[in-house]
Formats: C-alpha cells, structure tokens, sequence
C-alpha cells in the first residue's frame, strides 16, 4: 500500500473532474504529473495547480494513445496512476465505434504498459456506471450485476475492466476501478459533451430555455465532483482489486432536477418539452455500499448545495 506524499500521474488532468483531483493531491502534499492532450480539457482548470504545485507539478501535452505514453511515464516514475482520459460521449462511440476503441482501449492499454514499465504500484481507473451494467432494471444496481454494456463505448469501459484484472494477475499492478455515476460540478464544459447540470446552468443563466427530451421522468444519480474526488483519493490506498460504484444511491429525475435548478438560479421559466432522444436509459443509480466499505467513502453533498456551487462558479466564468 503507498500512502502519501507519493508520485502521482493523472491522465485527462486538465477536465473537470481531472483537475479538481489534480488540486486534492496537491494539497495532500503529492508530486503530480498530467497527461492530457487537450482535447477537451483546458489550461485553465490547471491555474490553481500550476500556482500552487510549484515544484511538485508538471504538465504533458500528448494523447494516451502515443507510443511516447510508455516512455515519458518510464520517466517520471509515477507510484499511483489516475487513469481519467477518455472519449466520453456515447453517441460518438455508436457512430464511430473504431474510434472509441483506439481511444478507450488501446489508449487505455498504453497507460497500463506504462505503468507496468514505471513499476507504479496502482492504477486507479475511471468506469462508467451508466453504461457497463446495460439497463439493469432492478435498481439501485450493485457491483455485482452482470455487465452487458448497450453502447461501444460501454464495452471500452468493461474491456478495460477486464484489462486490468489481466494486469494484476501477470504483472502485479494492483487496481481499483470506479463505476461513476452522473458526475457534476465547477470547470464542466456546457458547450461541450456535458452533463445535463452543466447545460441547465449555462441556458438558467443566460436566460435560454432549457430543453428536457421526453417527460423528464427519466433519472440519473448525480453526484457532486468535490464527493468524486474524494473516491479517487481514498482509491489511491484502498479497494484494491476492486471494482466499486461512486453515486448516490438516489434516482433524481430531469424534471426534479429543473426544479431545483431553476430555483437556485431564480428563473420561474418552464423547460421546453422535445422528443426523446434514441437508446437513452429511462432509469439509472448505483448503490454506493461497497464503496463505503472498502473505500471508507460517502457522498456527502445535497443535490441543492451542489448545484448552487456550479451557479456560483458558471456565474463568476461567465463574467470573467
């Protein structure tokens, strides 16, 4: 087990979720290195840590599919690996399945090489709890339901799922994979492919309408960026060989949602109404039990606490 101050490497450390990482394990006392070409993740979620990590933090610019991944992480050594970069967007997965596999997969395959190179003790890894578990039904789902993803890119996720168990098994690198749920939170792109919190925030504050496809009866468990992290850090030590769920445990509908949100922002504006969108899950939540476990960790943030953090930050980098 390493404990901290160790040698960490992040990939995809300049998104959302990378970045308020970066930051916890800096301020944990770590050494952080982040790969990530920017494809998606900006310059700017890293401020705080290029100010403050003097001497303890550096930046990459390379894509984790490059052969160069191996030898730059043979280099710096890393002890733990934040495995976080990714194509992420479903709907692209499905139109251009062989894209999201050389990015998912066999990008994911350079960074375990790395690792295997560097002798780094652990790679902790980013899973998706929305799409390994196909439509579970019976919810909140647990890490034991079986695993029959609907879309290319949850079948990237599980295969890397299997990738690693290969890696401990032959090699000793130990892992612990996170099943996240809805994550939200500061520093999500609304322009990009965000969340649904991000693009309410970003239409509430701007005064656009938002736009909820279908009833609005459909559910997610969202969970807040800060509680995300926090899974990461504890995973850095604990629930080795494991995979483990990081939501809520509660299904909130879109139309809950708006509601909340609207409310923070002060907009009495209805949503509009627009068809469903094609293969969308009706329901989705995990159950967060073996977490708590294995990891010690809970959420801990309210739906309305959170949401108000992500009006607070949209507001202050609208006017900025």
């Amino acid at each position: 087990m390493v404990k901290p101050p160790y040698r960490a490497l992040v990939t995809g450390g300049a998104g959302f979720i990378g970045s308020t990482l970066v930051d916890r394990l800096l301020a944990a006392g770590n050494t952080v290195d982040v790969v990530d070409n920017l494809s998606s993740g900006s310059l700017s979620n890293l401020a705080e840590a290029r100010a403050e990590g003097a001497g303890r933090f550096s930046f990459h610019q390379l894509d984790i599919r490059s052969p160069d991944l191996v030898g730059l992480m043979a280099r710096r050594r890393p002890e733990v690996v934040f495995h976080l970069a990714a194509q992420v967007d479903v709907r692209v997965s499905v139109a251009d399945p062989v894209h999201d596999a050389e990015v998912n997969v066999v990008g994911s395959l350079r960074v375990l090489e790395g690792a295997r190179v560097a002798g780094a003790h652990k790679v902790v890894f980013a899973s998706s709890g929305g799409t390994i578990y196909g439509d579970p039904g019976q919810l909140p789902v647990k890490e034991s339901h079986p695993q029959h993803p609907l879309s290319p890119y949850g079948v990237a996720k599980k295969a890397v799922g299997d990738y690693l168990h290969a890696y401990r098994e032959l090699h000793g690198l130990e892992y612990t994979a996170l099943a996240l749920a809805n994550v939200y939170g500061p520093r999500q792109d609304a322009r990009g492919e965000a969340g649904v919190v991000a693009i309410f925030a970003g239409r509430l504050l701007s005064g656009e309408p938002c736009v909820i496809y279908g009833d609005g009866k459909q559910t997610r468990d969202f969970v807040y960026v800060d509680d995300v992290v926090d899974a990461f850090s504890r995973a850095g030590e604990r629930g080795s060989g494991l995979l483990c769920n990081i939501g809520t445990g509660t299904e909130t509908s879109v139309n809950e949602l708006y509601e909340v949100m609207a409310r923070e922002a002060g907009v009495s504006q209805p949503p509009l109404y627009s068809p469903p969108r094609p293969g969308e899950l009706q329901r989705s939540c995990l159950d967060p039990g073996r977490a708590a476990i294995h990891l010690g960790w809970k959420p801990w943030t309210s739906l309305e606490k959170g949401v108000a953090a992500v009006l607070r930050w949209a507001r202050e980098h609208q006017q900025g």
